[in-house]
């Protein structure tokens, strides 16, 4: 069976292909009643257009690619919906495809050429299908310059990086200086720290903000206080461990991830000391289980979705030649909850 065209319309409803055109565009006002014998035959011959071929004619598709390193990571998901609303509110598409690295490497971030080859094929199988940009969302922070090519199809970032391209990352060191401050404003003097790995850029700069604090706010440095750790549960739990087995501990211990603050409530539990009571805590990420432990974890919430909203906005722009203004940093946002008491005396 032959595809219905313009011109079949054209002929049935006895007008011109260009009227049938200015019908199904909008281009041109066109009577009422031949607009209405144009789209009775449409209706009639089951007259589907060819979005392809009016992009084609058009140079615009309307389609985004966005390659997800991998979706089961906590961030991603709230990053891509974030894409979707503004694709959404703007009559755009998104072509998802998505790595799978956490599986492929686990945590070997550093070893680029163990996906390369995916990441690659990624873009190779979008710009075939004629996206007219990119945006690439990593599952950690990291510098990805060179992992691939888009043959000069525009490219946006979001939670990773390169030393060329355009990126949006919330402010890691603010963060984590807001989140000092907090711990300070209710008392806090000895504040200790846990740390993910230092080879890690979230890592130095959450250590920047801290350290900041510790600066501006005159509090005693103590580096027993600085715990590295490694992100995971295991790793907290023996660096709390640590800091309770100094002379003088800490009275709350600001950790660079709520995965982390599990292993710390562990440690304390295990060893009789009350959360927030006599050890108070504040993690990172807000993680879905952060308002469900006992006590609720305290924590700094990450601009996922407003990042992928940045994201598809500036890429949008830029596709279309246009200049637009945008947060390329949005900001962390503390989540109250229970973990953290105040020292200061009750009015």
């Amino acid at each position: 069976m032959s595809r219905i065209g313009i011109k079949d319309i054209a002929e049935k409803a006895n007008v011109s292909t260009a009227t049938v055109s200015y019908v199904l565009n909008g281009t041109r006002n066109v009577s009422p009643k031949t607009r209405e014998r144009v789209l009775r035959v449409i209706e009639e011959l089951n007259y589907t257009p060819n979005d392809v071929a009016k992009s084609l004619k058009s140079q615009r598709t309307n389609i985004i690619g966005v390659i997800a390193e991998d979706v089961t990571v906590f961030n991603v998901p709230e990053i891509i919906d974030g894409i979707n609303e503004y694709a959404d509110r703007h009559d755009m598409h998104i072509l998802l495809t998505n790595l799978r690295l956490h599986k492929r490497v686990g945590h070997n971030f550093g070893d680029v050429d163990a996906y390369k080859k995916y990441a690659s094929n990624a873009v190779m199988d979008l710009l075939s299908k004629q996206v007219e940009g990119i945006i690439y969302v990593g599952v950690h922070p990291r510098d990805v310059t060179g992992l691939i090519d888009t043959r000069g199809k525009p490219i946006v970032y979001t939670y990773c990086y390169t030393d060329s391209d355009i990126s949006i990352q919330y402010n890691d060191e603010q963060a984590s200086y807001d989140a000092m401050k907090y711990l300070i404003e209710r008392g806090h003097r000895r504040i200790s720290i846990i740390s993910g790995l230092m080879d890690s850029l979230p890592s130095r700069l959450r250590f920047n903000g801290y350290y900041r604090a510790v600066t501006e706010f005159q509090l005693p440095f103590d580096p027993q206080f600085i715990k590295v750790g490694d992100w995971g549960l295991e790793s907290a739990y023996r660096l709390t461990k640590e800091l309770l087995d100094l002379p003088q501990r800490p009275t709350a211990i600001l950790i660079m991830n709520d995965i982390m603050v599990i292993g710390a409530m562990r440690a304390l539990l295990e060893a009789g000391v009350a959360i927030p009571q006599e050890m108070s805590i504040i993690g990172f990420d807000n993680r879905e289980f952060s308002d469900y432990v006992n006590p609720r974890i305290t924590t700094m919430d990450l601009p996922l979705h407003q990042m992928g909203y940045s994201a598809m906005k500036i890429l949008t722009s830029i596709v279309k030649g246009e200049t637009v203004e945008c947060d390329r940093s949005p900001a962390c946002t503390l989540i109250e909850r229970d973990s953290v008491a105040s020292l200061l005396p009750r009015p």
